[in-house]
Formats: structure tokens, sequence, C-alpha cells
């Protein structure tokens, strides 16, 4: 059966094309700074909201038209959505995906049927790997949708959530062992507080950490061959994450001795929402080798809340390839496109319409990003605005040999600092506009 029966497979036509179902931008082998644009880019369809998705806001109720969702047996459903699925997928030309595990499969009755049920969906998950090529970026769990995470998962005040957050943790790690995941995340969506009045902070931190040491041991002793990853958010749907940007997670990180253990799944919106730029959390974590993989999406800067759209911005997508190209890549990670399409754009094809369009967006992105780092003019910016640091005094203060007293002498013979130089940020804005063509 075809679910996309009007959709052709999505191929390259060049810039010039005015058909809207071709890539103007995204061509999968063309290659770019010494790799292909498909092996630079890694793109990941979203399970979540590509196929369960209805269109539903705080406003109102779904209204996308999906012809599939015919109701009755929800296992039923689950199986057939991986049909509709791969069939996107594989017409789109992506090479990865990614689940939480409540996206492809439902609940059971108990635990024990849950996990039967996940056992039965993630069986028909591998063969469609294995007969379309395309591969598992990460799974995750789901620890905030069900009632009974509505004090956290790991960080709630009843024992036995922790308890059941652990099982599903364990048999997600393991669903993600069977089908080849090279990553797994870990996204603390109800892993913070509304009140204050009513929560020990310590506490809940140090829950957090042993949920996560544990997380670790299993990786290890199930020889799960990936990444962890923690993505950052600062709230929604509590009014304070325990997550909430990438510096707080790596002093978290830090604090219980887990920073060789993670790194961190990045996403625009979440950044927004932090008061960030996605190019901000990106430098971030690339200064500190934990740059793994990308949610891609964006937010509406007029809109105060996880609004998920599709990424479009080349300023946007630019300067994230920049930080990539410069960081010598994802590794592991991918672009994964964590986006949903707007309520309006409500028929099976608009799926298409907003996948074409955020990968032409970081093809374009990554050529613009080539062509500024080839051209070397804001490296050699910066390190001529550095240039201070690497002889003389100070060289000195980098290598540790300085102190306050040899500083202060050193002055007292200088007199005075030398003056600063401009920063150029007009001329160095104006410097990136030529490239965006």
């Amino acid at each position: 059966m075809t679910y996309f029966p009007d959709v052709p497979a999505i191929k390259y036509e060049g810039a010039d094309s005015k058909n809207p179902l071709a890539f103007r931008h995204y061509n999968p082998t063309e290659v770019v700074d010494g790799k292909t644009m498909k092996d630079h880019l890694r793109f990941a369809v979203c399970w979540w909201h590509t196929f369960r998705g209805t269109g539903g806001d705080p406003f109102g109720p779904g209204c996308a038209v999906r012809p599939w969702e015919t109701g009755g047996d929800t296992h039923a459903m689950d199986m057939t959505r991986i049909d509709v699925g791969f069939e996107f997928m594989s017409k789109l030309g992506v090479p990865y995906y990614c689940w939480h595990d409540r996206d492809i499969s439902g609940y059971g009755d108990d635990l024990r049927e849950t996990n039967q049920l996940l056992d039965k969906v993630v069986a028909k998950l591998k063969v469609k790997q294995q007969e379309t090529g395309i591969q598992l970026l990460w799974g995750t769990a789901n620890l905030f949708s069900h009632p009974r995470f509505v004090h956290g998962a790991s960080t709630s005040c009843n024992a036995d959530v922790f308890a059941y957050a652990a099982a599903q943790v364990k048999k997600a790690l393991e669903c993600t062992k069977e089908l080849g995941g090279t990553n797994y995340v870990f996204w603390g969506g109800r892993e913070g507080y509304h009140n204050l009045y009513n929560t020990d902070l310590k506490r809940e931190f140090d829950h957090l950490a042993k949920f996560l040491h544990m997380a670790v041991e299993h990786r290890n002793k199930i020889g799960l061959d990936a990444q962890f990853l923690i993505e950052p958010k600062p709230k929604e749907p509590t009014t304070h994450q325990y997550d909430s940007d990438a510096a707080a997670c790596m002093a978290f990180l830090r604090t219980y001795g887990l920073e060789k253990e993670f790194k961190f799944n990045l996403e625009t919106n979440h950044a927004t929402l932090a008061g960030h730029t996605m190019f901000h959390e990106m430098t971030y974590a690339a200064s500190y080798g934990m740059l793994g993989s990308i949610d891609a999406n964006r937010g509406d800067e007029l809109i105060g809340w996880d609004t998920d759209q599709f990424p479009t911005n080349l300023y946007t997508t630019t300067q994230m390839m920049l930080v990539i190209l410069n960081a010598g890549g994802l590794g592991r990670g991918g672009l994964n496109f964590d986006a949903k399409v707007r309520r309006e754009s409500f028929e099976p094809v608009d799926l298409f319409h907003a996948h074409i369009g955020g990968m032409d967006a970081f093809a374009q992105g990554l050529k613009i990003a080539s062509a500024i780092k080839k051209d070397g003019l804001l490296t050699q910016f910066v390190k001529e605005r550095y240039a201070s640091w690497d002889t003389g005094i100070g060289a000195e203060i980098e290598s540790g040999k300085a102190t306050f007293e040899t500083l202060e002498a050193y002055m007292l013979k200088k007199g005075d600092a030398d003056k600063n130089t401009s920063g150029r940020q007009e001329m160095l804005e104006n410097m990136v506009n030529r490239y965006m063509k």
C-alpha cells in the first residue's frame, strides 16, 4: 500500500527549480569542504511530530488530515505508522530517524505488556531499516507525558516513579541497541520545579545524577555503542528545568563526575527560550568538546513558547554550519528535524514541503559557511584581535607564569595599557552579508 501516492521521490533539481517537491540546494552527493552534503548534514526525521502530531495547539485540537489514522487498535496503528514513516523517509531521502519509546509503541495494561508491545514494534522497525538502509540516529524514553510523571521522573518526590522511569529507560536503551542507534538522548521534560516551597532542590539534583550514573552503567553492561546526549531546555513544562541551557548542563555534569559520559543535543527553539541564540549555545558546547547532535527547528520570537517551526532562516543555518565545520563535524550526531508543520498546513504533502525547506536551508547554510571558512577572513580577524595573548605578557599569563606581583611590576614600568582596537562589529556583519546569495 502507498500512503503518499501523489509524491515522487524527492530529487535535487538546482537553484533555478520552481518545483516545490524538489531540492534546490540539497544535493546529497555534492562535495563541500571535503565531504558530501549527506555526510555533513546527517538529516533525521523525528517520529513524534511527523507521524504522531495532529496539529493541535494550546487553543484548539488537531486538524491534521492523516488518511492512515483509522483509529481502533492502537498497536495495529503503531505498526501501520512504521510503513507510513519509512515510505515518507525513503521518498524524502533522509538517512536517519529518531524516536521516543511511547511515540513508536503505546502502553499495555502494565509495564510487562508495554515492553512486549514495544518489542514487536522494534522487530518491524529493524526489518524496515534493513530494507531501506535508513538507520536510527537516536532513541529516548518519554518520561514526561504520562500522569505518573506529574512531579518529574528521576527527580520525582515519589521513589516508585524513579524506579518506573529507570525500568523504562533500561528498556529504551536495549531497544536502541537492537536497532543500532548511535546516540541516546536524555531530555528532562519534567525534571525541574514549579514551586520551590515544595521542592528539595539539592536532593532532586542528587537523584538526577544517580539516575544518569545508572544509565551509564547499564549502557556499558549491555555493550550499547551509543553517545549519551543531554538536551538543554530552560522551561516548559516546568517553571525551571534543571537542564536549562548548555552552561547549566556543563556545571551539573562536572559537579557529578559525568562530563566524560555525555555531550549535548542542542535545539534552536530551546536556545531561544533560554534567552540565547543557537550560535551561542553551539559555540559554548563546541568550546568544551560537548557538541553532540542538533534538533533542527526554530521558534517564533514574537511568541513565548516552544513553537518548533521548521528552520528556514539562512543566517541561523549558516551560523550553525559554521560552528559545525569549525568543530570538525557532528561525529555520531546529526540534524534531527524536531519540528512540526503549522496547524494551517494540514495535508500530508505539507510534511514534504516542510522537510524540503529545512533541508535546503541547511544545505545552503553549509555552502555559505564553507565559503566563509575557506576565505578565512573571520578567522584572521579573531586571530589578530587576540594577538596580544600570543607573545609577551599575554603568553606569560596564559602559561601560568604571571602573578599579581609580576603583573603589577609590568604595568608600573609600562605606565598604562596599550590602546584598544575597534571590534569592527558592523564591518564583520557586512562581511557575512556578502556571502548570503
